[in-house]
């Protein structure tokens, strides 16, 4: 009995435990029963009723003919269909087009975008053409042929330009690197004496991925003696004429001047054979000089009168104080000293504004006196590398010779008449010297050009006595003008008396040594000190040399 109530209460003190239950829900398949296969003896012994019957060899071959046959028809039933598809077209074009007249087709082949799109897409085509280069590139926004040795040095004719329409009967009368497109230069000319149709004075601008004819023909009223790309704007071109005029061409224009001063006393009314854009990007002006003394400083965005003139006269001259200058140059960083070379056959310095010690004007005391003839060309050494041989300048002159002079300190100007004498003469050539130009990256080379048709280049680090390397460029047409590319100075262009501007490569003598400019220094040193031996240097070369 105690066992049965214990047992009680355990089961009432023992915790119920509830199940928690989840609902879930569940897919029910039936799978078919699996078909019972019988085995009998009769499936494998029975009789097909009907037998497949093989064809014929003949009956293939009669259908694959008719099949061929078919196609055969179906084909020349669609030729039939186009036709008369083609025919109906033709006819509802000759209804619809009629045949234009003369007037009507000569008005479209003269429209100006007509023309405008033959000039530019003819371009490209001859571009791609000649080599692969960037064809594309459009300039209005922003092949070896001979060679000559000397020395185990080669000079290599790279082209020549010259287009019979625009270039014929006509002289180069100066020549220019673009600055920006090493691949870009442009020729002045002088007029075309037989016809009376044609402008004056033209300047072409020449690509060297366009042989056959310009990239850009820009018309003068007047023979165009000057010619120059501007530093600073690439699509800007100036030009000085025989008239006096200043004009300014656009790449992105037409043919003519955009702008252009006039003809008029407060500018130029004599010849302009001489123009330099000196200054920075945000403050430059345009030089220009003519052969009445008259030198003018232009603003390149106005060309109605002219910023500054400055009129250069010797007291000593006879009859008339003017000074016909030919040629002028500024040394590198020099915005208001320049050098001028004249009729006459001196070389003076002048001043564009007064200055300590000086005035402005020409510097008529100091002169610098060697050649017997005009000047024809006059350039300073550029500024590069470890040593400042700034202060030199070359000179060239139809007396046949090329001189090396020292500048005079701008500091010490005379007040009595002092001939300045040349550190040097060159007299290897047998005509007229028209140009003669440094080299701008090595500082020993200069080149020069004559009325025989020679291109001479001398490194004064070599010889000073004959060239390094003289190449006849034209044989009995003078060569007028020499200028070096900017970038390298590997390039040359020569500006010749038969309308063609040549170029030329001058290879691995454009690369300077380290030691070129000590053995500058040491061979200029050798050739004042023969000149003082002489007798012929003047005080201050003297004390330089006494110095060194």
């Amino acid at each position: 009995m105690e066992d049965l109530i214990r047992l009680r209460i355990d089961s009432i003190m023992t915790p119920r435990i509830v199940p928690d239950l989840v609902e879930v829900e569940q897919e029910l398949f039936e799978l078919p029963q699996k078909e019972r296969v019988t085995y009998n003896k009769e499936v494998q012994t029975m009789t097909s009723e009907s037998e497949t019957e093989t064809p014929s060899e003949d009956d293939i071959r009669e259908r694959i003919l008719r099949e061929r046959e078919v196609a055969e028809a179906e084909r020349l039933e669609k030729e039939k269909q186009l036709e008369e598809e083609s025919a109906r077209l033709d006819k509802e074009i000759e209804q619809e087009i009629r045949e234009m007249t003369e007037e009507e087709r000569n008005s479209i082949f003269s429209a100006p975008d007509f023309l405008d799109f033959v000039e530019q897409s003819t371009k490209i085509v001859q571009r791609a053409l000649n080599d692969n280069y960037d064809y594309t590139r459009d300039y209005t926004i922003g092949t070896e042929t001979g060679g000559d040795d000397s020395e185990g040095r080669r000079v290599k004719r790279v082209c020549a330009f010259w287009d019979e329409h625009h270039c014929k009967n006509r002289s180069i009368t100066d020549v220019d690197w673009s600055p920006k497109y090493p691949e870009l230069s442009c020729a002045s000319y002088n007029k075309n004496p037989a016809t009376i149709n044609e402008p004056d004075g033209i300047v072409a601008v020449w690509n060297m991925h366009l042989l056959e004819r310009p990239e850009f023909i820009f018309h003068s009223q007047s023979d165009v003696l000057s010619v120059t790309f501007s530093p600073f704007h690439s699509n800007l071109v100036f030009g000085g004429t025989y008239s006096g005029q200043i004009l300014l061409w656009d790449t992105r224009s037409k043919h003519l001047p955009v702008l252009k001063t006039p003809l008029s006393a407060s500018g130029h009314t004599h010849p302009v054979y001489a123009m330099q854009m000196v200054g920075t990007q945000n403050a430059h002006n345009l030089i220009t000089s003519s052969t009445d003394g008259m030198v003018c400083s232009w603003l390149v965005d106005m060309l109605a009168q002219p910023q500054e003139t400055l009129e250069l006269v010797h007291a000593g001259h006879n009859k008339t104080g003017e000074v016909a200058i030919t040629c002028l140059d500024f040394p590198d960083n020099e915005t208001t000293t320049f050098w001028v070379g004249t009729e006459e056959g001196n070389v003076y310095q002048a001043n564009r504004y007064d200055r300590a010690g000086a005035k402005a004007g020409l510097n008529q005391y100091d002169v610098y006196k060697g050649h017997s003839g005009p000047v024809m060309g006059l350039d300073f050494h550029p500024l590069i590398g470890p040593v400042d041989f700034s202060d030199l300048f070359l000179t060239c002159s139809v007396d046949w010779t090329v001189k090396l002079w020292r500048a005079k300190s701008l500091s010490k100007p005379s007040t009595t008449v002092h001939h300045l004498h040349p550190l040097y003469s060159f007299e290897e050539a047998d005509d007229y010297v028209y140009d003669v130009k440094w080299h701008p990256t090595q500082p020993a080379i200069f080149g020069s050009v004559d009325g025989s048709g020679k291109f001479d280049v001398w490194n004064l680090n070599i010889d000073t006595e004959v060239p390094v390397v003289s190449t006849t460029v034209s044989s009995g047409r003078a060569i007028n003008k020499l200028r070096w590319d900017h970038k390298e100075g590997r390039r040359a262009a020569l500006g010749g008396s038969d309308g063609k501007l040549y170029i030329y490569d001058i290879g691995d003598m454009a690369l300077p040594r380290e030691s070129e400019w000590t053995d500058l220094q040491r061979s200029i040193a050798g050739i004042m000190g023969g000149n003082q031996s002489n007798g012929t240097l003047d005080g201050d070369s003297a004390r330089i040399v006494a110095g060194r």
